[in-house]
Order: C-alpha cells, then sequence, then structure tokens
C-alpha cells in the first residue's frame, strides 16, 4: 500500500541527518553571556521535526515529565503550520521555550527516541520545542493570560520559581485571587538567579513573568515569609496556601580548610554574576570575592550547578577553571552536553578525584586531593568511589566553588511554624494523593518536596497540584455555603 502524502513529508530520519542549531564559536561565546546556539532557520526548524518516525508508542513523550505532545508538534512544524505546533506545545506546558532551552533532553525525550535507538541520531526535539516557541512570542502567538470568572477565594504561593509560577498561572484562569511571595526582587526563583544567561538569557523568564503580572498575580518581591509574615499569618489572609520554595540550602564538605576566604557556595557565585547581568550593583562582586577575572578557578561537583559555574567563571575572565569530580565522566550527574560546551570553552575537568584540604589561611591557594577509583555499585546503582593509596595531589586555586548541591531549608523554624511537617531529609511531607501538608489548606509543590530535581519536574509539580487545590477550594467554598 502507498504512503499518504503527509507522511510522506515526515520518516526522513535516513536521507537526513541530525542537525542542531549552530554553536558560536567556543572563542566567541566565552566573551559574553549570551545563549551560545543560533536559532534554526525556518526551513532547517521544518527539516529536522520531519525527521519523526510518528512512532505507535512515542517514547519521547512517555519519557517527557509533562508528556507533551511532542510527535504532533513536531509533525505540524514540518507541515509550516507552526502557530498550530505552537498551540499544542502549549497545551501542557507554562514554559516550553525554557523547556526546550534547558532540560535535559539527552536524558529524557531526545534520549528515548526510535530514531535514536535505530542508530539515525534524535530527533532534535528540544532546539524545535524553543524555535516554536520563540517564534510565537515574535508573531504575537502568545495571548494574554485570561483571568476566569471570580470565585471570591483567594490563594497565597510562597515561592516564584518554575512550580509556584505554573500553579500561579492555572489558577488565575480559574479565577482565584492570586498572590505570589517571593524571597528575591526578581520573580522566576533558580530560573532567573540560578542559572545562566548562556543557557537562559534573562529575558525569556522575564517576558513570561511580566505577562503573569499582566494577568493580574500580584507579586511581593522581597517578601520573607518568617520576616514579613508568618505562616499562619498568610493562612488567615488567604483561602489555601501553596508551598513551592525549592531546596537553596547548600551541602557541606567537611575537609580542612573549607572556612577559608576564598572558598564559595555555587549558589552565591551565580547569584551575583546574574544580577550583575541585570545592571546590579554587587559589592561583592565588584571587590572580587564572586568574581573569577584571572584567577586560577577550582569547582568541586560533576552536577549541572558545576557546569553553570564552571562556564561562568570562563566568561568572567578565569585564569584557569578545571572541575573536580569523584567519579568518571560516564557517572557524573551533569548534562554530557554541558560537559561538551564545557570543554569547548576551555575547561579542564579532573575526572574521578576528591578533594582532601584546602590549603591557605589567609586565603585560599590550592586544593590537595586524591585519585580515586570506582568500587562495587552503591545503593543508586552508581559504582562507588574509593581513595586510591598515596595519590595524593594539588591544584592551584584562587577561588574555589562548592557545587555539591542543595538541600532543603529548615522551613518550620523559617516560617515561624513549628508545627509544618517534614521528611528526615527536610523536605515538606505530603499526602501524595491531595499533596496537601499535615496543615489543612496547606499544599506543597516542586524540589520542597520532592528535592532537588528538574525545571521540567517543578512545573509538573505545578500543573499536578492546581487540580488538588482547585477541588479543596471547591469544597471549602460549598461547605461555607451550607455553613451559613
Amino acid at each position: 500500500m502507498a504512503k499518504s502524502p503527509q507522511k510522506l513529508e515526515m520518516l526522513k530520519f535516513v536521507e537526513d541527518g541530525q542537525a542542531y542549531p549552530e554553536k558560536r564559536e567556543p572563542g566567541l561565546r566565552a566573551e559574553d553571556f549570551r545563549e551560545i546556539a543560533d536559532r534554526y532557520a525556518p526551513d532547517k526548524a521544518a527539516e529536522q521535526a520531519a525527521r519523526c518516525s510518528q512512532c505507535g508508542v512515542p517514547y519521547c513523550s512517555v519519557h517527557c515529565p509533562l508528556h507533551n505532545h511532542i510527535p504532533d508538534w513536531l509533525r505540524l512544524t514540518a507541515e509550516g503550520r507552526l502557530r498550530e505546533a505552537y498551540e499544542m506545545s502549549n497545551l501542557t506546558s507554562t514554559m516550553p521555550e525554557i523547556c526546550g532551552r534547558i532540560c535535559p533532553q539527552d536524558r529524557l525525550c531526545e534520549g528515548n527516541c526510535v530514531i535514536e535507538f535505530s542508530g539515525h541520531g534524535a530527533v532534535t526535539i528540544g532546539s524545535v520545542e524553543k524555535y516554536i516557541t520563540d517564534t510565537a512570542w515574535e508573531e504575537g502567538w502568545v495571548e494574554p493570560l485570561q483571568p476566569g470568572r471570580p470565585t471570591g477565594q483567594s490563594v497565597g504561593i510562597i515561592g516564584a520559581g518554575p512550580a509556584g509560577l505554573t500553579a500561579a498561572e492555572y489558577l488565575r484562569v480559574a479565577g482565584y485571587d492570586v498572590h505570589v511571595y517571593d524571597r528575591h526582587d526578581r520573580a522566576g526563583g533558580l530560573l532567573t538567579y540560578g542559572i545562566p544567561g548562556f543557557k537562559l538569557e534573562k529575558e525569556v523568564i522575564m517576558r513570561r513573568v511580566q505577562r503573569l503580572k499582566d494577568g493580574g498575580i500580584h507579586f511581593h518581591e522581597n517578601f520573607e515569609v518568617g520576616r514579613d509574615a508568618t505562616l499562619e499569618e498568610l493562612r488567615d489572609k488567604h483561602d489555601a496556601i501553596l508551598v513551592a520554595t525549592g531546596v537553596y540550602k547548600a551541602r557541606e564538605i567537611q575537609m580542612p580548610g573549607v572556612g577559608a576566604p576564598g572558598v564559595e557556595k555555587a549558589l552565591d557565585f551565580l547569584i551575583a554574576s546574574n544580577r550583575k547581568s541585570f545592571g546590579d550593583q554587587v559589592p561583592d562582586f565588584d571587590n572580587g570575592r564572586y568574581n573569577a577575572k584571572g584567577k586560577n578557578v577550582v569547582v568541586i561537583g560533576g552536577g549541572d550547578t558545576a557546569m553553570d559555574c564552571v562556564r561562568t567563571s570562563i566568561r568572567q575572565g578565569a585564569k584557569s577553571v578545571k572541575c573536580l569530580y569523584r567519579r568518571d565522566r560516564a557517572n557524573m550527574p551533569g548534562s554530557q552536553n554541558e560537559v561538551r560546551n564545557a570543554e569547548e570553552e576551555g575547561v579542564e575537568f579532573v575526572w574521578l578525584s576528591a578533594p582532601k584540604a584546602i590549603e591557605g589561611t589567609d586565603h585560599v591557594t590550592a586544593v590537595r586531593a586524591n585519585r580515586m577509583r570506582l568500587g562495587a555499585p552503591d545503593a543508586s546503582g552508581r559504582r562507588s568511589p574509593e581513595v586510591e593509596p598515596a595519590s595524593d595531589f594539588t591544584l592551584e586555586a584562587d577561588l574555589v566553588i562548592k557545587a555539591l548541591g542543595f538541600d532543603a531549608e529548615d522551613l518550620p523554624d523559617l516560617f515561624g511554624c513549628p508545627d509544618l511537617s517534614v521528611t528526615r531529609w527536610g523536605t515538606l511531607r505530603v499526602d501524595h494523593k491531595s499533596m496537601m501538608t499535615n496543615m489543612e489548606g496547606v499544599f506543597a509543590a516542586g524540589d520542597i518536596v520532592r528535592g532537588a530535581s528538574l525545571v521540567v519536574w517543578g512545573i509538573r509539580d505545578g500543573r499536578d497540584v492546581t487540580e488538588h487545590m482547585h477541588r479543596f477550594l471547591r469544597e471549602k467554598k460549598l461547605a461555607e455555603k451550607v455553613a451559613a
């Protein structure tokens, strides 16, 4: 049986090879904080979208936390129906252009593409997703947020990161009066202050936030729960609360000298850099504390935050940048794409190495480390690093950045609410059927529940918690009517 014309437009993965948008030369892109890749030309985006096999069981969608309708909007893109492709993409995600930029597609959709399994290279899903929504913004297809019919109820959301912003949008569309409280002076959480511009330019986030503000969502910035109001005071003010603070407490490393000047936390370093990108006054950057210019930088860690730190250091003009990681390349948690980008830009990776001590009293001068080897698998399935005997070595360092991940802050004390229940990891304990904490009407979503995770999972949690909060608020309103 002959294939239909529509099918002939697809299934081009044999004749057309995988092609991502062209990256700028490493030497040029290391001079600024702009995104490193150019955009697809329209014909190239259509060509790559046409490589989709339109398989019966789309593993790309299955392995996307949002279960985006990926084959559908790839087909629409291939057919030149770009506005419909955007509308399809927008059905399941509040931030498709952000996910297209920062999701680890190599571990999610693209890593599970059937074309990848066949040896032809995955469809470039993330780059097409970014292209579709960037075009939608330029063409005016991104419609203003339209609030639903007022319900007469209000919701307070603590945290303006991916989970909080997603829930805020959906709840506003449902007709609630939505107030977002955040400790920073700009919304966006780690999207704004944790992720560098070379991965996610700040205007991309700010236009999303502005759309929410224009839709009537009230943002209370520079607002700290526990300082400006307790959790109980916010509960009295709103009909329901969502805690979506993320996890911000840096994991520490125990070794001699770790408190020496010049040993810094990754997030403090990244926030200072991002604030400079906004044009803010940052005294601790200007005095050199969070500025890598002319310094020998050693970053400890192997996740995406470590990659952000090494690549930021390059752009700040570091003399040398080394990443110290205790496992090998195959067992690191960060994106392999980010490792390649970092290597291209001049970062040196010191694999199978772990810090032993910091040298220097008035200021750090070096990191003393051990060579490591991989032993038996641990509980996570990864092989455990073990110290190689008599393997000490030293790395010269003027700035050491600890990028070992994040844990939850002590929210019960921070919020002035000792009754708020937490797990042994410090994350909020919730009923996973309702996403509600042990406190009536107080819900939680995102990293503060699941631990440090991906932006896309924050968006998914924000979407899911909206349904539970909506159900709770309807039942509360009905109960109040009956009582009256």
